[in-house]
């Protein structure tokens, strides 16, 4: 029986029965240095419509801004209808569906993200998600370890500098040697990665549009790295993209992974992310996460289940090669949602990427000043490289007129110094990339 006690009588009658004198005496494992004996200085509560005229009154001093940053977090227009399904308390309160007679509705929901994720990558089995980019380039990385038996893996220097540390993270605990690939004019240099593959590399990976926004010759090196026997790996933070370039699956990729928050999930400072893995029928054992399929029940009648669910992430965790187990449900349900609404709009949003992106790509190489130039010369996607003589003063430019620049490449790459990394999606108007520039030109 639940007791909750709501008198200080009863207070201490429980504390009584329990056997302790005071509250305090259930915290004397914590230092007595670092405990709060006095209130907190709050003010006193107040009623719901003073919290809504306050909440109003402090939404005021809110700045609206115009940004220009990417870097794997994107800006999308997100249809009113994705808020509204994902709303629905029987999806958001929604945990794993082990039985399948009262989860068909997550189930088939789960089932239609991992159809679309194929269709989009070109794969032929997807999982219900991951924690997020990183995570799911990290656990592609474990994967080809234990698919091919080597414990090398090459990785391009032009892959999110963020996703591959946390890459570097799990390869120490499974005594992987991840050796980075050189660049050239922004892109991974298809000289270095010949001369760097061996017998024992157990998987080549390359992002595309990679972390500068440079298109990738993902065939090429597809068939560079199968000529060494190691799996192709396609790293994806802008899925966007997908709606204009070839599937990574059609040039050669065994295993895609990427960043689905492109797709119904917007910029929450950071999070929470969905995580997109998809590979070959021949690897389907080996992914981490979750699988759903289609089934008919005992009366023929199409139904949804969990999978390959004997898994040793839940029944052998020494000998796991992945001990991910939960998913990106609600986040994984959005992306479908707003993939579901585009359709073959898909294809006009991506251009309107690429289109705007140039635009001001163009706008910048254009300026008079000599302050800022375009760095490199690689067909680029919705993002793109300016050296300015000062990056942080040109930042500072902008955020004086509300906009928030470029990434400062610096802090990733030291060659990059005084390097920005502009974005430009749907949601900015010719005359806020028109702004940026012409603050640009003012500078010297």
């Amino acid at each position: 029986m639940n007791f909750i006690p709501n008198t200080e009588k009863e207070t201490k009658e429980m504390l009584k029965t329990i056997g302790v004198r005071g509250v305090m005496d259930l915290f004397r494992d914590i230092d007595g240095k670092i405990i709060l004996r006095k209130e907190l200085n709050l003010p006193k509560g107040l009623s719901e419509p003073e919290l809504r005229k306050l909440m109003l009154d402090m939404s005021r001093k809110n700045k609206l801004m115009t940004s220009f940053l990417g870097a794997g977090s994107y800006s999308h227009f997100i249809p009113a209808v994705v808020d509204h399904v994902i709303s629905r308390s029987e999806f958001y309160t929604a945990y794993t569906p082990y039985q399948p007679e009262i989860s068909q509705g997550v189930l088939q929901s789960i089932f239609e993200y991992q159809t679309m994720i194929c269709e989009l990558t070109g794969m032929d089995v997807a999982n219900a998600s991951m924690y997020d980019g990183a995570s799911a380039l990290a656990e592609s990385v474990v994967m080809a370890k234990y698919i091919k038996g080597r414990d090398e893996v090459l990785i391009s220097k032009s892959v999110h500098p963020e996703h591959r540390e946390v890459a570097e993270t799990y390869a120490k605990g499974h005594h992987i040697k991840i050796r980075e690939i050189a660049l050239h004019d922004g892109a991974t240099s298809a000289e270095d990665l010949g001369k760097m593959i061996t017998g024992n590399t157990a998987a080549v990976i390359v992002q595309s549009p990679n972390f500068f926004g440079c298109i990738e010759n993902l065939e090429e090196m597809g068939k560079t790295t199968h000529a060494k026997g190691a799996l192709f790996i396609v790293n994806i933070t802008e899925p966007t993209s997908l709606g204009l370039l070839k599937p990574p699956g059609e040039c050669g990729a065994d295993i895609v992974v990427g960043e689905g928050q492109s797709f119904g999930n917007p910029v929450n400072f950071g999070g929470p992310y969905l995580g997109i893995i998809a590979t070959k029928t021949e690897f389907v054992r080996k992914i981490p996460g979750r699988l759903v399929g289609e089934t008919t029940d005992t009366e023929g009648r199409r139904g949804f289940i969990l999978t390959l669910q004997a898994r040793e992430q839940h029944i052998r965790r020494e000998k796991a090669t992945s001990n991910i187990c939960t998913n990106e449900a609600l986040c994984a349900l959005a992306a479908s949602v707003h993939l579901a609404m585009l359709g073959k709009g898909l294809k006009e949003i991506a251009e309107l990427n690429l289109q705007k992106a140039h635009y001001a790509h163009d706008r910048i190489a254009s300026l008079k000043n000599g302050y800022c130039e375009p760095v490199f010369k690689k067909p680029f996607y919705n993002e793109f490289v300016v050296r300015c003589k000062d990056a942080g003063k040109a930042n500072g430019e902008l955020l004086e007129n509300g906009m928030v620049g470029g990434l400062e490449l610096g802090r990733f790459y030291p060659e990059l110094k005084n390097c920005l990394l502009f974005c430009v999606t749907e949601v900015i108007s010719k005359n806020e990339i028109d702004k940026l520039a012409n603050v640009l030109e003012g500078l010297r």
